[in-house]
């Protein structure tokens, strides 16, 4: 089965970058940068856009540091979303200075006075507002009720808000349900999916982990949704660099097949058949790999069991013996080389390969 973006919900422009109705998944993430510091926040946009990123969410932790946020906004290559918690003035003032999207959370932005003031300023800007749920900062009301499991309470307060915003006439929103539990995400974007269909979903495991922990956690519960047509946007929340979190969602939107932004490397898991340092290899070639933007498929395998003929449909490969390996294109053979020059030989041919297409 083709997986498709979803068709149903309604589209959202963040700055340039349309979100939803049958766009496709846009890839975020967030910088972690001092939040007063321009150089290093736009250093941060200019890495992250390289390694694919589409919008990028800037934390506004006080007052002092809108100065900081729009200068940031100026200059970025990317549209900026502002974050916001407890202050809605902040928000507000945000909206004045160039922010793409606003991001609050309605546990904590100081009820409906302060969140209809929020709507005003992003109606006025013409900017859409996430609304951005999170587990561990439900309002004390809902917290409280012991009737409703915990992904019934996060969809219960997206519903709520959406209902407040499009009663309003608020439609440019985003919505979102987070939790350090994966299958408590999952749940929790399936009754959104269902009972506001029309909204775009920023979908996300939140506080994932560290490098491993994250993905692995990430993956299993963004790859349910996405397969089930849920998420318009997405992060991979990791705690590392920014631009580990981008590429690790354009891993995951590649193996689903949904998008694809630079090679897929194909390598065999190594056993005793091996006679050559494959694992050092392989890691030597997803670097070669790193900044290509070509939608390849690379194969680095150990032996002739694994060789040109599972790796058939690869764009490239290597097939390695006894100190050398044969360079093959979609099954044919190309030529030998030693074990020395097999990485400089995939490289010539990659190039090769980026020119033609």
């Amino acid at each position: 089965m083709t997986i498709e973006p979803n068709k149903l919900t309604r589209r959202v422009m963040v700055g340039d970058v349309p979100m939803g109705g049958g766009a496709p998944c846009v890839v975020q993430s967030m910088l972690n940068a001092p939040a007063d510091d321009v150089q290093a926040n736009l250093a941060q946009i200019a890495a992250l856009a390289e390694a694919g990123c589409e919008v990028v969410r800037m934390a506004i932790p006080r007052r002092s540091c809108l100065d900081a946020f729009e200068a940031v906004c100026a200059q970025s290559p990317l549209p900026v979303v502002a974050d916001i918690h407890f202050d809605a003035q902040i928000a507000i003032e945000a909206a004045r200075r160039g922010a793409a999207k606003l991001r609050i959370n309605p546990g904590n932005i100081g009820g409906w006075e302060k969140t209809d003031a929020v709507i005003e300023a992003a109606r006025e800007a013409g900017i859409p507002i996430r609304i951005g749920v999170n587990a561990g900062s439900l309002d004390e009301a809902l917290k409280a009720r012991t009737d409703l499991t915990l992904p019934e309470k996060l969809a219960a307060s997206v519903v709520e808000y959406v209902a407040h915003f499009e009663e309003r006439g608020f439609h440019d929103v985003v919505a979102s349900a987070k939790a350090h539990d994966v299958m408590t995400t999952v749940a929790t974007y399936r009754i959104l999916a269902r009972e506001i269909p029309q909204v775009p979903l920023h979908i996300g495991v939140t506080e994932a982990g560290t490098l491993l922990q994250g993905v692995v956690k990430s993956a299993s519960g963004l790859g349910i949704l996405l397969e089930e047509g849920i998420g318009d946007t997405m992060r991979i929340s990791l705690t590392d660099e920014p631009t580990a979190e981008v590429r690790a969602c354009w891993m995951l939107l590649s193996a689903l097949d949904l998008r694809r932004r630079g090679p897929e490397i194909i390598s065999c898991p190594t056993c005793g058949r091996c006679q050559v340092d494959l694992i050092d290899l392989a890691k030597r070639v997803d670097e070669r790999l790193a900044a290509s933007t070509a939608p390849i498929k690379v194969a680095v395998m150990g032996c002739v069991v694994n060789g040109p003929g599972e790796a058939a449909d690869a764009n490239l490969g290597v097939a390695c013996g006894a100190g050398s390996g044969v360079i093959f294109a979609k099954g044919k053979v190309l030529r030998k080389v030693d074990e020395a020059c097999i990485v400089e030989a995939l490289s010539e041919e990659i190039e090769k390969l980026e020119l033609e297409g």
